[in-house]
């Protein structure tokens, strides 16, 4: 006799096969000295791709890009409501242990700061951090993100050398490679190209379009330029509140809101 598999269980393998984004934004305020700086911020990242966050100075990119990563919660005077999901994981409940969920965010801020160590502690400090002592697996750690960011023919005879030797835009890589060392699912960058000369920011730009096929990747920038260049999707904030967000032509070429337009043409900085 056929036997035909019933609706409910259609549905249960139907939903089985959703891939849910890896970061998911639910009423997101944020109150910092009693101004609010986001407001009711509700938004899916795609996975896998490169977002960039864009808006005039003070409309809270840095902020809402800090919120994903807890680097805010535990200053004073800051108030925190809503949910951020990674991986389906609120990071702002109750009991959430803030180092697991930094350890899947790998942060690359506006300025390299290396740690005063060597080149080769720089990248197996966080792997160290989480267990790891083997010296031949710390040994490879550093060798392949080393490889990944484009620095391994560079600094290879001279990985017990101090990490601020480096010049400006290999200490930014390296930072990279120190972020990726830990195995986290998502990279974060606060305007991570803005110290950089024009080669070393082409170079960080082509590492993350690289990188998003493993990364789901959402970058802070103030340049238009770059986020054309790099960016899968834009989200425009303006005082605090998301006014578009879609993929980057769409945003960038054609939006919708007139604040936008202002902005993109120049007129709102």
């Amino acid at each position: 006799m056929l036997t035909y598999p019933s609706v409910e269980a259609e549905k249960a393998q139907d939903l089985s096969s959703i891939v849910l984004p890896k970061i998911q934004i639910k009423d997101l305020n944020v109150t910092v000295d009693g101004k609010q700086i986001l407001k009711n911020i509700s938004l899916d990242i795609p996975n896998n791709s490169i977002t960039s966050i864009i808006g005039p100075s003070g409309c809270g990119k840095t902020t809402l890009l800090k919120t994903l990563n807890r680097l805010l919660d535990d200053q004073k005077d800051v108030e925190v409501s809503g949910s951020v999901l990674v991986n389906n994981e609120d990071i702002y409940a109750p009991g959430a242990e803030v180092t697991h969920i930094r350890k899947k965010m790998g942060l690359l801020s506006q300025k390299p700061f290396p740690l005063p160590m060597s080149i080769f502690d720089n990248i197996a400090y966080g792997p160290k951090i989480h267990g790891i002592r083997d010296k031949k697996t710390l040994r490879a750690i550093v060798e392949q993100q080393l490889v990944n960011v484009g620095l391994w023919e560079e600094v290879k005879d001279r990985l017990d050398s101090s990490a601020t030797r480096l010049s400006i835009g290999q200490q930014q890589r390296l930072c990279l490679a120190r972020g990726l060392a830990v195995e986290p699912e998502i990279i974060l960058g606060d305007e991570s190209t803005s110290a950089l000369d024009p080669i070393s920011t082409q170079t960080i730009e082509n590492l993350l379009v690289q990188l998003k096929e493993d990364y789901t990747i959402v970058l802070v920038t103030h340049i238009l330029r770059q986020a054309r260049r790099v960016s899968d999707y834009i989200l425009f904030l303006y005082n605090g509140e998301i006014v578009e967000f879609g993929k980057t032509d769409d945003i960038l070429l054609n939006p919708q809101n007139e604040i936008t337009k202002q902005y993109v043409k120049g007129y709102i900085s």
